[in-house]
């Protein structure tokens, strides 16, 4: 019998938490984000109030998602867009797929997107004769290692400085010693005609706005806009629940993604997209496609109780508040969605039975919770998801046994 997802999140767990060099990484760049973090939020008159008032339009969302969601399509196919539904990871894949061989591409140039990395884009295309390039720095390092995103927002967080130089050295033949910004100026030297090479670019995006039916993406790169600017057809890939009703919201969720992700008042560019290029314009795509994808959403929208961990808005900070994650890393969970909130989501989408686990890999210490930007209450949703495991027969047999005779003796007290 093969190990199960359980067994092997317990055996990586022990040996990152004994990894000092990794852990050492992780504080450092955590450290970084804490001090960053508590002079971000500042610019806040009222955090709390605006935590609420972000919670409240996501509620909103959720309760009416059918509603904006088709709302969303309406006003984005009259801007000249197509929207793709899909359901599953396999519907994804195909629809993406047949568009790139409509186009003849052989390469497509990539922003950072976690969806893709759920639907496990670059793996499939590559499989397909499709080159799939990252342009994120962060996602370029993490995929010169063959590896996943170690975290949400910094997929390269658990490599140091010295790593990465050795790393290029390895691949580009830059100086042991290079300095950060050398590193960054040969990846956007290699990288710069990637992008004029593309006629495909495909991205994530950081919210879906119903009212005017576009797509809002923030970074600090420039490479998403690039991405979106010289391809000839740009394909946006997009859970459903990025839903916002306005574009005024934005006003709302963009500083708070930006604060709770980096520290950040704002990032540095934050893009707008309504559809393809008119007639009047001198850049963007002539083709713009958006792919709502679905892949389980819905069956955790179903849980009344437990539909708040929709609201995420991805910015990692109950990630880095987290001492489970700070001891054993982002690649331990082996799920696309790690920390707490992967951890609270990942049994809906991936599986009750298989993924049941990571609803213990938490001290319930409430970090999370107090962090979360729209106030999910992140370490009620994880209690429930134990009682859900529980209801549905799935605990362990040594743990129903166990339970079984503590039971008996303390009815015969």
């Amino acid at each position: 019998m093969g190990k199960t997802a359980s067994d092997k999140f317990l055996a990586e767990s022990e040996i990152k938490s004994f990894d000092l060099a990794h852990r050492a990484t992780i504080r450092t760049n955590i450290d970084k984000y804490e001090e960053a973090f508590s002079n971000g939020k500042r610019q806040f008159k009222n955090l709390e109030n605006a935590k609420t008032k972000a919670h409240l339009i996501k509620w909103k969302v959720m309760e009416n998602l059918d509603r904006y969601l088709l709302e969303f399509e309406s006003n984005f196919q009259k801007n000249g867009g197509k929207v793709i539904w899909a359901n599953t990871i396999e519907e994804a894949q195909a629809e993406i797929l047949k568009i790139i061989q409509q186009k003849k591409s052989r390469q497509v140039i990539k922003s950072k997107s976690m969806a893709t990395e759920e639907i496990d884009l670059n793996s499939f295309l590559d499989k397909n004769g499709v080159k799939a390039i990252e342009s994120d720095l962060g996602e370029f390092i993490v995929q010169l290692l063959g590896q996943a995103p170690y975290h949400i927002v910094t997929p390269a967080m658990h490599l140091s400085m010295q790593e990465i130089a050795e790393l290029f050295h390895k691949h580009f033949q830059t100086p042991l010693d290079a300095t950060p910004e050398m590193l960054t100026q040969k990846a956007r030297e290699l990288l710069r005609e990637k992008f004029l090479e593309s006629s495909v670019a495909i991205t994530g995006a950081n919210f879906l706005v119903a009212s005017s039916g576009s797509i809002a993406i923030t970074e600090n790169e420039g490479n998403a806009r690039l991405s979106t600017s010289f391809p000839s057809t740009h394909i946006a890939v997009v859970g459903i629940e990025k839903l916002i009703p306005n574009l005024s919201d934005l006003d709302l969720f963009w500083p708070l993604l930006s604060t709770h992700g980096t520290g950040q008042h704002l990032t540095v560019y934050n893009s707008i997209l309504s559809g393809p290029r008119k007639e009047h314009e001198t850049d963007g795509p002539e083709e713009m496609y958006v792919v709502l994808l679905d892949n389980g959403r819905t069956e955790l929208l179903a849980q009344k109780e437990q539909r708040e961990g929709l609201y995420c808005i991805k910015c990692g900070a109950c990630l880095n508040v987290c001492p489970i994650y700070q001891n054993i890393g982002g690649h331990t969970y082996d799920t696309t969605y790690s920390g707490p909130i992967g951890s609270l989501i990942t049994p809906h989408l991936k599986g009750m039975e298989e993924f049941k686990h990571l609803s213990y890999a938490t001290s319930l210490c409430g970090k999370c919770t107090e962090v979360c930007p729209v106030k999910i209450d992140i370490q009620k949703m994880l209690l429930l998801n134990r009682r859900d495991a529980v209801q549905q027969n799935l605990q362990p047999a040594l743990e129903k046994k166990t339970w079984k005779i503590a039971s008996y003796f303390l009815q015969k007290r």
